[in-house]
């Protein structure tokens, strides 16, 4: 019963993987098509959702590791739908950022559940299995929505950004209310079928830092990797048009470095050298800086192409870190995952709002929200490397 029960949380996760990409993806397109949103709006309107996404993120792990993991997910799923129903329906700019928003807050009652599901009664290895199941599904399917989305945006047109996903969070609902019925671990709590607390591996506690500073350090580094991550998507209408891309190309294009951050998924989750250990942290992270700058910058396609395989390989390991750190310390998984997602929210709104603000105020400087958000990683590598050398 418990193994269905990982069944279906993984079958929810790629559905929300698949869902939410598409939508918030191209909305980007739909901002700027339909309202002539340019790079500077574009990252406005990131940074305003992961500012939502930063608050709603920590309340809604608190409420899955009281009320229940499958009951959190009842609520986000529900949410989303009438979300991008209402989405659907208002065609104004203040009906677009209400549904946003609305999207958002329900969004956070989701994915803390469905990662604590995953990981929720395992030993070490099974720990570690689940983990990168749950890492390639969803960066899988998110790579698959960008993708195909391009695709699907211009032939189904642009409304299917609030239709599609509609309907998809529906099927969620149904898949909860049906876990819930024959899950005897509805609420997600411990039962006597599953194994003691598990300890971090032997490793860890080799390091010169302790697993909790480990914890510390993949929390600090993964908001920086979405500073560049929703930088880049915010931009890459603008992108598309340097390069004279059509939706349907820049969603086959830039998907790139999505493909790659799934394979690297798949190689870390196969691969236990790099658990606990600094240098890999502390090169993706230089690696993130390089790619980041060069990716915006390059002249060519080619270049693109490099960094984006870089780009995609270098936040494919923060975002293990963090998230194989929250679920292999402490055992209140709800409220670690919904920190690990609310660092993501901060990253969020950080990055896009420095590009934002740089592009407001430095108008004459075409690259100075690049540059500014290169200097905002730096600092964050800094800060890496201070809570490492930290007693």
């Amino acid at each position: 019963m418990f193994r269905n029960l990982k069944t279906g949380v993984f079958i929810l996760e790629g559905i929300n993987a698949y869902a939410t990409a598409y939508y918030f993806n191209y909305l980007f397109f739909l901002l700027r098509d339909q309202f002539g949103f340019g790079s500077l709006e574009n990252l406005a309107v990131s940074a305003l959702h992961g500012f939502i996404y930063f608050f709603a993120a920590v309340q809604a792990g608190k409420f899955a590791e009281r009320r229940g993991f499958l009951t959190s997910l009842r609520v986000g799923f529900a949410g989303m739908a009438l979300a991008m129903a209402a989405a659907g329906i208002f065609t104004s700019l203040a009906g677009q950022f209400i549904a946003l928003a609305f999207w958002t807050v329900t969004m956070m009652f989701t994915w803390p559940a469905l990662e604590a599901l995953a990981s929720t009664g395992e030993n070490r290895t099974g720990m570690q299995r689940m983990v990168g199941i749950y890492n390639c599904v969803w960066a899988g399917c998110a790579a698959l929505a960008y993708f195909t989305g391009g695709a699907l945006f211009e032939r189904l047109g642009v409304r299917s950004i609030f239709w599609l996903p509609a309907g998809l969070h529906v099927v969620q609902l149904l898949i909860v209310l049906r876990l819930g019925k024959t899950s005897t671990r509805a609420a997600g709590k411990a039962t006597e079928e599953m194994p003691p607390p598990h300890k971090p591996e032997a490793a860890a506690f080799a390091q010169p830092v302790s697993p909790k500073t480990f914890l510390k350090m993949g929390w600090l580094a993964n908001p920086f990797a979405y500073v560049a991550m929703n930088t880049v998507l915010a931009v890459i209408p603008a992108l598309a048009q340097r390069f004279h891309l059509s939706v349907t190309e820049s969603g086959l294009f830039f998907s790139i470095w999505l493909l790659t951050r799934l394979a690297t998924f798949f190689a870390l989750w196969h691969w236990p050298g790099w658990h606990y250990r600094f240098r890999w942290l502390a090169g993706a992270f230089v690696a993130l800086i390089a790619s980041f700058a060069t990716l915006l910058l390059a002249p060519e396609l080619w270049i693109l192409v490099l960094a984006q395989i870089i780009f995609g390989a270098a936040v494919g390991l923060i975002y293990y870190s963090s998230l194989f750190y929250s679920m292999d310390v402490g055992e209140t998984k709800g409220e670690h995952g919904g920190w690990h997602e609310a660092f993501i929210g901060a990253g969020i709104c950080v990055g896009p709002g420095i590009g934002a603000a740089a592009l407001q105020f430095a108008p004459q400087l075409p690259n100075a929200g690049t540059w500014a958000v290169s200097g905002l990683l730096i600092c964050g590598l800094a800060g890496l490397v201070w809570l490492r050398g930290k007693k």
